[in-house]
């Protein structure tokens, strides 16, 4: 199966490097490229992308209101967005999700990364870049619940389940989840969708907060 890419970035050159990159991949292909948020909605409606990257800054209608206008909680048809980007600012992290994003990749990452992010999305999961996560969640982290550690509200996790998340709330990819659990890409998934089910939750961010809420795992220190 071919994943089809919907670019969006007002720098023509940026365009052309994630182009070269995402189709170096054989399931990859990029089916049209937008210039600035109005064209990028435009585009997205019409050709119904698999995926669409989206950049945070651009003319127009910036990449929240992209977002917002393809995956937005009013949208009936959503489409699954990735915002890729230089700016690794909370508020973008945060607009982006909210707006129903189900990426933050950053341009600095690794092509590894953008690429994971793709097929991540194309399988309806989610993926933040590392480096953002664990400074992202201390901001949104819960404080601390009244219970024992570990509880969970509702049905409870199994040990495999508890490990996954563990990984997740230390900004670990589904890939070195794998790695470091000795299991394959598609049960790391299988676990994240019940994982997701069972806590109610719509992306990795919210396990991460769930896990340092319910004490699966120390909260990240913040830094002097």
């Amino acid at each position: 199966m071919t994943i089809r890419i919907l670019l969006a970035d007002d720098q023509a050159m940026i365009r052309s490097g994630l182009r070269l990159i995402l189709e170096d991949e054989d399931d990859l292909t990029v089916v049209g490229e937008a210039s600035d948020g109005a064209q990028a909605v435009e585009l997205a409606r019409r050709l119904r992308p698999d995926v669409c990257l989206v950049d945070i800054r651009m003319p127009g209608l910036d990449g929240i209101d992209v977002t917002r206008a393809l995956a937005g909680p009013g949208v009936a048809d959503p489409l699954r967005v990735v915002v890729v980007t230089t700016f690794d600012l909370d508020e973008y992290v945060h607009g982006a999700l909210h707006a129903g994003a189900v990426g933050f990749v950053l341009k600095g990452a690794a092509p590894a990364l953008l690429i994971e992010a793709v097929r991540a999305a194309h399988a309806g999961d989610a993926l933040i870049s590392p480096s953002l996560t664990l400074r992202l969640l201390r901001g949104l982290a819960p404080a601390p619940a009244p219970t024992p550690p570990g509880r969970p509200p509702g049905r409870p996790l199994s040990a495999r389940e508890t490990e996954v998340v563990r990984a997740i709330a230390r900004g670990r990819t589904n890939q070195e989840i794998a790695a470091d659990l000795f299991i394959t890409l598609s049960t790391v998934k299988s676990h994240l969708t019940a994982v997701q089910q069972k806590l109610g939750a719509r992306n990795r961010v919210e396990i991460a907060a769930w896990a340092w809420q319910y004490h699966l795992v120390d909260p990240p220190l913040s830094h002097p």
